[in-house]
């Protein structure tokens, strides 16, 4: 177990966290492209992606349970695979049920480079006062991401069909196999960990209150940055006005409301880099359970502001910075609670069962982001909906008991 913060394994599994983002970031920009060659309504594509995000939920605790039983190497390879395969047909289907089947696929693959593999492998590897950091520096890789990964989309589709774009990515995937010599992490549970069955730990973690309202809390961040992630750009291209010489983004070389909408994702991603490194820092001075409160009550604040304000290119940048600082801020604070709170041996499969409520969340917010577009020719329900589940975020982590399980027990 290393005392250095920035070890081999935890640049290789950044670089694996990076390229599963960077291409799944980037499917909200599909969204216009697809619906103009093909017609399809708004809640057909949307469809599409919020089945990807709930497989990506389903598969995650399968992907940490294969990962513990058989071997991080092997679930990231199977990952690769999934996801390539489903990239790839993806730009050959024609109908909305060809495309909401091939994001199974996607969904799966994501999950085998996602955080319940990834992040129990840097937990593994991590000394135990840095370990907080540097699940906030795989999450921070995470982040950038999603600032390369919808910048490098639209520039690819300004050269070549939607079609094209996709079987690129489908090729870009396979770069992660390049990383997997140095994840090699080190065990670092304790022996009554590593001989403890799977079955126990789960059970004991599903009649606790505290892993209860984990798990419930975490719904509310899927909900919002699925929302977000599918619907933005379109939203954003669809309600602001020309882009004005002297406003924000064309300050910073924007000059179209289009480009506004991958540049706005792009600058949730920049700002969550920050967000996500001082989320893992303050996790290993204060309370998780307080700090996963006020970032959900900061979300609701944001928010609200933005929808209540006039819409404009200045909103939509300031509404990107904020909540981008806030995006992924929480995932290395309940990554990292989960540990703390039921150990490190089964961690991938804790925390990837939390993180399918968090999908959960996230298909519900990308297919009513589609279905209340249609039905109503806009987003204001669904931005309210957003808000009020955040709230109940804020306050269920609240009663979280966060200290560590066995000791509980033993002072009960």
């Amino acid at each position: 177990m290393s005392q250095r913060l920035f070890t081999p394994v935890l640049i290789a599994a950044s670089i694996v966290l990076l390229i599963g983002f960077a291409l799944r970031a980037a499917f909200g920009l599909f969204q216009i492209p697809i619906a103009d060659e093909f017609g399809w309504l708004r809640a057909e594509f949307s469809l599409a992606i919020a089945i990807q995000n709930l497989a990506w939920g389903i598969g995650q605790p399968i992907f940490g349970a294969i990962a513990e039983k058989f071997g991080d190497r092997k679930a990231i390879v199977l990952g690769v695979l999934c996801y390539a395969v489903g990239l790839f047909f993806t730009a050959y289907a024609t109908t909305p049920i060809e495309m909401q089947w091939l994001e199974v696929l996607v969904g799966f693959g994501i999950a085998g480079l996602g955080f319940g593999v990834i992040l129990a492998i840097v937990g593994r590897a991590a000394s135990p006062e840095n370990r907080s950091m540097a699940m906030g520096v795989a999450t921070a890789a995470g982040s950038l991401g999603q600032v390369v990964g919808p910048l490098l989309v639209a520039q690819l589709l300004d050269w070549m069909s939607w079609q094209d774009v996709f079987v690129t990515l489908s090729m870009i995937v396979f770069a992660a196999l390049l990383c997997l010599p140095f994840l090699g992490a080190s065990k670092t549970a304790s022996k009554a960990e590593l001989e403890e069955a799977m079955s126990s730990v789960l059970w004991r973690a599903a009649k606790d209150p505290s892993y209860m309202m984990i798990f419930v809390g975490f719904f509310s961040c899927g909900f919002q940055l699925g929302f977000v992630t599918a619907h933005f750009p379109a939203f954003i291209t669809e309600a602001c006005a020309a882009i004005s010489p002297d406003s924000m983004a064309a300050s910073l070389g924007i000059d179209s409301t289009a480009t506004l909408g991958a540049a706005a994702i792009a600058i949730i991603g920049a700002a969550n880099i920050a967000g996500t490194l001082a989320a893992g820092a303050l996790g290993k001075k204060y309370s998780k359970k307080y700090l996963l409160s006020g970032i959900y009550a900061a979300r609701v604040l944001i928010s609200a502001w933005f929808i209540l304000m006039p819409m404009t290119v200045n909103t939509v940048v300031v509404f990107s910075l904020v909540m981008g600082a806030l995006w992924l801020a929480t995932v290395p604070l309940t990554s990292g609670l989960v540990a703390h709170i039921y150990g490190l041996r089964y961690m991938g499969t804790l925390y990837g069962i939390v993180f399918f409520s968090h999908q959960l969340g996230s298909f519900m917010g990308v297919w009513l982001g589609g279905k209340l577009y249609d039905q109503f020719g806009g987003y204001d329900i669904v931005w309210w909906v957003g808000i009020a589940v955040g709230v109940l975020s804020a306050i269920v982590h609240l009663p979280i008991k966060e200290a560590p399980y066995e000791r509980r027990a033993l002072a009960a």
